[in-house]
């Protein structure tokens, strides 16, 4: 569920066979979220543990690059997909898929019995998070299964059907900080999957606008990160109008979708929807297919 790299890193100051910074610092984000005073958008009890630090070093974590102006918008999204994997869960659905999970520690604070949980993910950005849960000494559930795939150019059921994932079987699908890496190619086979399904599926997605307005500042802000992330070997090539989007998910038969925007999202749960959260313009769609 983080923006974990999908492919090698090779980028500068990215060892070959190691997973990106990006991950590190969203997990990161995480673990700091705790020690915030207040409500909480977003709880992950596991995130300090599972980045190597103590909850009380999280702060002094140099790993975490993400301007603070932009963790809003990371934590809401997982507070919106894990909402919405509580209501399917209370509707019979049984198969969830993390794609692009990183080091997202769901699976292993699963709270629903019978909930199968799949993450996939580069070989080598798994293999990177085996080290850490072995090191952090988080035990990984039968309910769990790691599928090893590249998005770019490997086929998602046959790695899926190989760990024993149900196709005729309801799922839902999760596919947080993952679009933008992605070719548009990748994304809509993702996207197809889902829907080719023979049961009820279900997909929670992030995305950005490129069509939105935004202030200068924050054109500056967002293009300096995306510089930064480029040059780690995380270059972003993808993006969606709301529109757009909507008619592509409703070819593949998605209908029901609940597209929000940074603001609106954190409005929705009664956090400050300052529009200065909104770097990227952002947004967070929940499409079903009966």
């Amino acid at each position: 569920m983080v923006g974990a790299n999908l492919t090698r890193c090779e980028g500068d100051g990215v060892e070959q066979g190691r997973a990106s910074r990006t991950a590190l610092s969203i997990a990161l984000i995480r673990a700091a979220h705790r020690g915030d005073s207040g409500a909480r958008l977003f709880d992950d009890p596991l995130a300090a543990a599972i980045c190597g630090v103590a909850d009380g070093e999280v702060a002094a974590a140099q790993e975490n690059w993400i301007p603070d102006v932009l963790h809003p918008w990371i934590l809401v999204r997982f507070r919106v997909a894990e909402d919405a994997i509580g209501a399917a869960v209370a509707a019979g659905v049984r198969q969830l898929v993390i794609l692009g999970a990183g080091l997202d520690t769901f699976g292993y604070r699963n709270p629903y019995p019978g909930l199968r949980v799949f993450e996939v993910d580069h070989p080598d950005t798994q293999a990177w998070k085996r080290e850490r849960l072995r090191a952090a000494g988080i035990g990984v559930p039968e309910s769990v299964a790691f599928v090893a795939a590249d998005f770019e150019g490997d086929d998602l059921g046959d790695a899926l059907g190989a760990e024993g994932f149900d196709r005729t079987a309801p799922a839902i699908f999760v596919c947080l900080g993952v679009v933008m890496y992605l070719s548009r190619a990748a994304t809509l086979r993702l996207f197809a999957f889902a829907a080719g399904l023979d049961a009820h599926a279900e997909l929670v997605v992030d995305y950005n606008d490129p069509a939105a307005t935004r202030s200068a500042e924050r054109r500056a802000m967002g293009a300096d990160v995306l510089t930064r992330v480029a040059d780690q070997g995380e270059p972003w090539q993808t993006f969606f109008a709301p529109a757009e989007l909507a008619r592509e998910l409703e070819k593949l038969g998605f209908d029901g979708i609940v597209d929000t925007s940074v603001p609106e999202t954190l409005s929705r749960y009664g956090f400050d929807p300052d529009p200065k959260y909104d770097v990227f313009a952002g947004r967070i769609a929940h499409a079903v297919r009966r």
